[in-house]
C-alpha cells in the first residue's frame, strides 16, 4: 500500500488524543454531507420542475411548427399537402389559424388569441386532456368554444350558457382609413362548451374554436390557413426531417421546434438552474473551509509524529501527500454519505410524495445521473483544492 495513504488512512480514522481535534474533523465531515446532500436535491429539484414545467409545453407546442415568413397566413395546396404526408418521420398534422381577437361577454372584455383548429388536432397536442369543465371541441356544436381558465375568471364566464353568448371580434382585412367603426370588424356569437387549465400564461392566452369557424371569422378561403403543427415518430429524428420540409417548402416557410417556439422559458429554466448550482457551489465552498481548518489542526496535533517520519526519511512531498490524501479522504466520505441520504430523499419523493406544494401536487424531483455526475465532480474538485491549500502549512521548518 502507498505510504502516504496508509498514514492518511490512519490519521483519518484514529481517534486523536485532543478531543477538539476530533470535534473540528467532525464538524467538517457533517459540512460535507451537508453540502453534498443540499447541492444534489436542489439540482434534483430543479430538475423535476423543469420536466413539470415542459410537459406542460409538450401538451400545448407541437414538435414542429411550419408557418409562412410572409404574412399571417398562406394557402393549404396540394403540393404542400403531398410533401407533408410522404415526408418519412411525420406521424400526424394539424391546420390551425392563430389571430389576435376582442372578446365581450355580458359587458366584461378582454383581449387574446383565437385558435383554430382542426379535427385532427388532437392527434398533434393534446390540449383536449386538460379541460376540467365541459367538453372538448364537437362537431355538432358549431359554434362552440373552449377556453383558457384565465380568460374564463376574467369575464365571469361559464358553459353551455345558452342565454348569453360570447361575443368574438376581429378587424375587418381592408384597405384604406375607416370611415365607419361599426364595419370595421367581424363578429361571431359563440358557445363556451369548455374550459381549460394548463399554465397561466397559456390560460389567459387562448380560446380555441373549429378551423372554419376561425375561417369564416376572418373572411379567409377554405385553405387559408396560419400555420401547420406536426407530430413526429421520434423526436431523435426531428432535425432530419426538418431539414428534410425545408428543402421541399423552401425559403418562404418558418420551420421550428417546440425548443425554438419557448426559447425565453428554455433560458430561463437554464439560468435558473445555473445560478441555484452556482449559489449552492459558493456555500459549499464557505463549509469546506472547515475542512481546510481540521487538516492544519490535524497538522499541528500530528507536528511531533511528522518530526519523526522526517527523521525516518520520509520527504516534505510526501508528508503533504499524507495530508492531502486525507483532506480528500474526508471529502470522500462526506460525498458518499450524504449523496446516499439524497439519493434515498429524492426516490422516496418520488415514489411517496413526503413534500406537497398543494394538498394534491407534490412538489416535482428527477434522478439523473447528469445530477449524480455534477454533484461528485464539484465535490472532489473543491475538497481536494481544500487538501492542497491546508498541507500547503507543512514546511522543512515545521518538522526540524
Amino acid at each position: 500500500m502507498n505510504f502516504s495513504l496508509y498514514i492518511a488512512k490512519r490519521y483519518l480514522f484514529s481517534k486523536s488524543s485532543n478531543n477538539t481535534i476530533n470535534i473540528i474533523t467532525l464538524i467538517a465531515t457533517i459540512g460535507v454531507i451537508v453540502g453534498t446532500l443540499a447541492l444534489f436535491i436542489v439540482l434534483s429539484g430543479f430538475s423535476g420542475l423543469r420536466a413539470f414545467s415542459v410537459g406542460f409545453l409538450d401538451t400545448s407546442d407541437p414538435d414542429i411548427k411550419i408557418s409562412s415568413i410572409k404574412g399571417k397566413s398562406f394557402l393549404f395546396t396540394n403540393e404542400i399537402q403531398q410533401i407533408i404526408e410522404d415526408q418519412n418521420g411525420v406521424v400526424s398534422y394539424s391546420k390551425v389559424i392563430e389571430e389576435r381577437a376582442f372578446f365581450d361577454f355580458k359587458n366584461k372584455t378582454h383581449i387574446a388569441y383565437i385558435k383554430g383548429v382542426d379535427a385532427n388536432y388532437m392527434q398533434v397536442n393534446s390540449v383536449d386532456t386538460t379541460v376540467y369543465i365541459g367538453t372538448w371541441l364537437d362537431e355538432k356544436i358549431p359554434l362552440g368554444v373552449v377556453v383558457g381558465n384565465r380568460i374564463s375568471s376574467t369575464l365571469s364566464l361559464g358553459v353551455f350558457d345558452f342565454i348569453d353568448p360570447l361575443k368574438i371580434y376581429v378587424p375587418k382585412p381592408q384597405k384604406g382609413y375607416i370611415s365607419n367603426p361599426k364595419n370595421a370588424l367581424s363578429q361571431i356569437n359563440t358557445q363556451p362548451i369548455g374550459i381549460f387549465a394548463l399554465t397561466d400564461e397559456i390560460d389567459r392566452k387562448f380560446v380555441f374554436i373549429s378551423l372554419p369557424l376561425a375561417q369564416d371569422l376572418l373572411s379567409y378561403q377554405p385553405n387559408q390557413i396560419s400555420a401547420l403543427e406536426l407530430k413526429v415518430e421520434n423526436l431523435k429524428d426531428r432535425s432530419k426531417v426538418i431539414e428534410a420540409l425545408k428543402s421541399k417548402l423552401g425559403s418562404n416557410f418558418s420551420i421550428k421546434t417546440r425548443e425554438q417556439l419557448n426559447a425565453v422559458f428554455y433560458k430561463m429554466l437554464n439560468t435558473e438552474n445555473l445560478a441555484s448550482y452556482l449559489i449552492f457551489t459558493l456555500i459549499l465552498v464557505i463549509a469546506l473551509f472547515n475542512v481546510i481548518g481540521a487538516i492544519i489542526m490535524m497538522i499541528l496535533d500530528k507536528q511531533h509524529n511528522l518530526k519523526t517520519l522526517y527523521s525516518l526519511g520520509a520527504t516534505i512531498k510526501n508528508i503533504k501527500q499524507i495530508f492531502v490524501l486525507q483532506g480528500f479522504l474526508l471529502t470522500v466520505l462526506g460525498l458518499i454519505i450524504g449523496l446516499s441520504v439524497g439519493t434515498i430523499l429524492v426516490l422516496l419523493q418520488k415514489k411517496f410524495h413526503l413534500f406537497m406544494i398543494t394538498q394534491n401536487l407534490a412538489y416535482p424531483v428527477e434522478f439523473t445521473f447528469a445530477n449524480l455526475f455534477t454533484v461528485i465532480i464539484t465535490i472532489l474538485i473543491l475538497g481536494y483544492l481544500a487538501s492542497l491549500i491546508a498541507s500547503s502549512r507543512i514546511s522543512k521548518k515545521l518538522v526540524e
